[in-house]
């Protein structure tokens, strides 16, 4: 099929987990303009994170390559600037050089977390950033960089992001498309200081207490547990839906902006994460490093992802294939027509793979039978395999393995890996994740050798499970 050229909107929100979304069946959140693009685009139900946690997630989306590959294993602390100052990402083509390099007009408006947080970021027209403070606190002044020139702005860094977008979308050239990533901070923690118009109204509905399900009892709160926010779950709880709401006002004020250009019927849009959050689900406060050992539950690797077509018939389609950051960085790519093969760098391999053909397909027309059974997570040495029904995780490491049967035990309790009767299950799914790795992984960058990297990022706490 031959694809026209658009332009491309891509929103990647910080920490919005899968489960925190209305069309995702959370009722309690108003979230119209991502409902709109639910309505008239496609969901995808079995969307995941490469990596449960920020960098690595996000190098994972700009590259469609895995951690493994790209290097990257954990967030990327700005407390040094050997860290900070580091090319992270120079040996990769990243999705803002192949648009930018195919003509496009490009703009990065929005968290980055990549290393080089007050510089202009390669492959980007414009560049408005939000530096190197992590993390950081909602609705005070802050200092961005714009194109790599600091610039003190008072206010919520939701609409001062989009703000930006929309000056980037009033500046776009009529001879060109456009490519635009925008990437929401709100949803981080700490859960506190949101516009009191909104989180007021989730406290008046009376939340029930944060989805307590049974303590996860394979970890100790670890990280995103220093946050005192975590000590009074409702209140917190009411800050996060209403940092969900912000950000969706901001989609909805980005979606008028094209529709008076005239260029909402001719933009691909799409809404992800760059990983989940729990917000009390197993007594855990944050993504994979919310405990030690790290997690790989569903709520920290589970994305929501909307994708809107407008030349395609898709409306309210949802589709239950695995996918992740990988395959969504092929499609984009595909959408558009644009050729992989004429950016990447010689011998690099990725592991992702286009489902572009599903958004042009009608309802009751959605088989592709030869599509990925098993969906592959890492977070440094941790490697995780899902299948439609097992989970299993190795740790490669001074830690117990996990095996979860989700279909019996979906709030994954209770440890199967010590259970013979499961070790037909155990060694297959184990030969999924090393033919996997062995498949797509470089050898000086692999999780397994965590222990020889550089110490970037990592607490005494982390140095102590490895």
């Amino acid at each position: 099929m031959s694809k026209s050229i658009k332009n491309v909107l891509i929103f990647l929100t910080d920490d919005h987990a899968q489960w925190a979304l209305k069309s995702y069946g959370n009722h309690h959140i108003m979230t119209p303009n991502l409902d709109f693009l639910a309505e008239t685009g496609i969901q995808f139900d079995n969307a995941f994170t490469p990596t449960p946690v920020c960098s690595p997630a996000r190098a994972c989306f700009h590259t469609g390559r895995i951690s493994s590959q790209h290097g990257i294993h954990d967030f990327l602390s700005s407390d040094t600037n050997e860290i900070d100052e580091k090319k992270w990402l120079q040996n990769e083509k990243t999705i803002g050089e192949i648009f930018h390099k195919e003509g496009y007009y490009t703009g990065y408006m929005g968290k980055w977390h990549m290393g080089q947080e007050t510089k202009k970021h390669a492959g980007y027209d414009e560049c408005f950033t939000l530096g190197s403070k992590y993390p950081m606190e909602h609705g005070e002044e802050h200092t961005y960089y714009r194109n790599g020139v600091p610039d003190t702005i008072k206010g919520y860094k939701t609409q001062v992001v989009t703000d930006e977008a929309v000056k980037f979308l009033n500046s776009a050239l009529e001879d060109k498309p456009f490519f635009l990533f925008v990437g929401h901070y709100a949803t981080h923690s700490p859960w506190t200081r949101h516009p009191e118009r909104l989180v007021s109204h989730y406290r008046n509905i009376g939340l029930d207490e944060p989805f307590l399900y049974e303590t996860y009892p394979f970890g100790e709160q670890a990280l995103e547990s220093t946050n005192s926010t975590r000590d009074f779950p409702k209140e917190a709880l009411a800050q996060y839906y209403g940092a969900v709401t912000q950000i969706d006002e901001s989609i909805g004020r980005i979606l008028d902006t094209l529709q008076a250009l005239e260029k909402l019927d001719s933009t691909l849009i799409v809404y992800t994460s760059d990983h989940g959050l729990n917000c009390g689900q197993h007594g855990i406060w944050g993504k994979g490093n919310g405990t030690l050992p790290l997690n790989m539950v569903e709520e920290s690797i589970r994305v929501p992802m909307l994708i809107r077509d407008p030349e395609l018939n898709n409306h309210g389609i949802k589709r239950e294939e695995f996918i992740d950051h990988t395959d969504l960085f092929q499609t984009i790519l595909e959408s558009v027509g644009i050729d992989l093969k004429n950016h990447s760098f010689p011998g690099i391999s990725y592991p992702g793979r286009s489902f572009y053909p599903w958004l042009s397909q009608e309802k009751g027309n959605l088989n592709m039978a030869d599509w990925k059974t098993h969906q592959f997570c890492e977070y440094g040495n941790v490697r995780m395999v899902r299948s439609g029904r097992y989970k299993l995780l190795l740790r490669n490491g001074k830690h117990e393995d996990q095996l979860f049967d989700l279909e019996i035990d979906p709030h994954e309790i209770r440890n199967l890996i010590n259970d013979e009767s499961y070790n037909k299950i155990i060694n297959k799914l184990s030969k999924e994740i090393f033919n996997f790795y062995e498949k797509y992984q470089d050898s000086d960058k692999s999780g397994l050798n965590i222990r020889t990297f550089p110490r970037y990022n990592m607490t005494e706490a982390w140095r102590d499970v490895l």
